[in-house]
């Protein structure tokens, strides 16, 4: 493990997070608001720590060679932590939350697109520090280390190692023969689309500002809003189904929307994951839509299919936006949304969850068990449309459901010790580390988390990075044999 190597790249992407707070910082200075001086503050801190460890261990000769797989794992893990702290100076700067927790708290539920909150009172905080809020989300929607990898080519972090431990899914593609390519491909089609969902929400009656924000949340499926009802308080059909196609769009395979993009619409509807996921919202929109409307929820068919499609895309792509109270829905409609959680998005895409694909994965290889247990001589494989899935990715599937549901059930087990009731404390661990948002309880849509005791915020934390790297990537740091040569 080349340590100076690790800290230099590390040190590249702290310097960047720095950066990155020029925007805001514009903001701040246009609305006067009081929060520029943090911001600018914040910006210089960051950038000289950042800096300082990019100049002190810059080695040239490692920089030429090939990064090693366990190299790329500590760099993605340790430099979304560095991030996130970094993140959260210009909260603690500029006195919107006291303690160091709340800070970093935020700002890792940005970077990771969670969208959990401990702001009590959203509108309240000043604006250029709400947009850094949003931007968070943004720049983590896509990957902070593929970002690094599309505009700092002079760092020669070349290989699929970061690639491979940062971008969401089981088997990540590489479109282009260069990760920087693939890297700079994935976001232009990232930055398209924010495009598009801007514009078409100025159109809406949002402001830029407003129209930036609520972009950064759908892309990113994160979920912060500027306003303390979320997207319920702009009360605009239009809006709601702007964001809820966006949503839909975010929670697909990138990969995909690039093949849609150059002409290919058929690649996107041969897909086997992407029909699954179609399916899937189709049905539970049908669902739900028939439940509240029978229950009495809605006064008509078109306020339940609006209402009900924009929280399924939203709790489905784990974005976590809100435009109703589904805590008073119907108990089917609330079983059927809390699968939705453990699901997620499609493997590829900005979601979190466990991915569709993966639960794909497991339905079919658990069917195959049973046709075994008929035909015990007979030779049947797992497929995916016509691809033979080999047995190391059903193998690493497996282990990653282990792993997320102990490591779900663990946090779960350790919120509650901190004094937090049984059901907050199961919907809270599976809302960071399923990087949804708002849960059930007392995490439900109108609640947050500034509640929470200091230590269950600490571990609903970490479950943030641990949900956004995929379990394997933060786990694998504290394997012993890891560290050994």
């Amino acid at each position: 493990m080349r340590w100076r190597y690790v800290l230099y790249v590390i040190g590249a992407l702290v310097a960047c997070v720095g950066m990155t707070m020029i925007f805001p910082l514009a903001w701040g200075v246009y609305y006067g608001d009081g929060s520029a001086y943090p911001l600018a503050l914040s910006m210089g801190i960051t950038i000289l720590m950042g800096g300082l460890l990019f100049l002190i261990f810059r080695d040239p000769e490692a920089s030429s060679s090939v990064i090693t797989h366990r190299e790329g794992m500590a760099i993605v893990a340790l430099g979304w932590f560095a991030a996130g702290f970094a993140g959260g100076l210009p909260f603690y700067l500029g006195g919107v939350f006291e303690s160091v927790v709340d800070c970093v708290f935020e700002s890792l539920s940005g970077f990771s697109t969670t969208g959990s909150s401990v702001l009590t009172n959203i509108e309240a905080v000043p604006r250029g520090l709400l947009f850094w809020r949003s931007l968070t989300h943004w720049l983590g929607g896509m990957g902070i280390i593929v970002l690094s990898l599309a505009i700092l080519p002079f760092l020669g972090i070349g290989g699929m190692q970061l690639y491979k431990a940062e971008v969401p899914g089981p088997t990540p593609d590489k479109l282009k023969p260069r990760i920087k390519d693939t890297a700079m491909t994935l976001w232009k089609v990232y930055l398209l689309f924010s495009v598009a969902e801007t514009v078409l929400l100025l159109f809406g009656g949002m402001d830029l500002f407003d129209a930036l924000c609520h972009t950064f949340g759908t892309m990113a499926t994160g979920g912060f809003s500027t306003r303390n009802a979320s997207v319920a308080a702009f009360d605009s059909a239009y809006i709601d189904y702007v964001i809820t196609l966006f949503m839909l769009i975010a929670g697909v395979n990138f990969s995909l929307h690039y093949l849609l993009l150059k002409w290919r619409p058929s690649a996107m509807f041969k897909d086997p994951e992407f029909r699954v996921f179609a399916s899937m919202i189709m049905v539970f929109i049908v669902v739900i839509t028939i439940a509240v409307y029978v229950g009495g929820n809605y006064e008509n068919v078109a306020d339940s299919v609006r209402y009900t499609s924009f929280q399924v895309a939203s709790i489905l792509t784990t974005t976590g936006f809100a435009t109703a109270d589904y805590e008073l829905w119907p108990g089917v409609t609330q079983a059927i949304l809390l699968f939705c959680m453990f699901v997620g998005g499609c493997a590829g895409s900005t979601g979190g969850g466990m991915k569709v694909m993966r639960i794909t994965l497991l339905c079919k290889q658990s069917y195959q068990e049973l046709f075994r247990l008929i035909h015990p001589r007979a030779v049947s494989h797992v497929k995916m449309g016509r691809i033979v899935v080999k047995d190391d990715v059903i193998s690493g599937v497996w282990g990653f459901f282990i792993l997320w549901i102990g490591l779900f059930v663990l946090a779960a087990f350790v919120v509650a010790a901190t004094g937090v009731d049984v059901v907050t404390s199961f919907a809270a661990s599976l809302a960071c580390i399923g990087n949804i948002g708002p849960g059930i309880g007392g995490v439900g849509p109108t609640d947050n988390f500034a509640w929470l005791p200091d230590t269950a915020k600490w571990v609903l934390t970490f479950c943030m990075v641990l949900g956004r790297l995929e379990i394997y990537t933060v786990i694998i740091l504290f394997v012993p044999e890891f560290w050994r040569k």
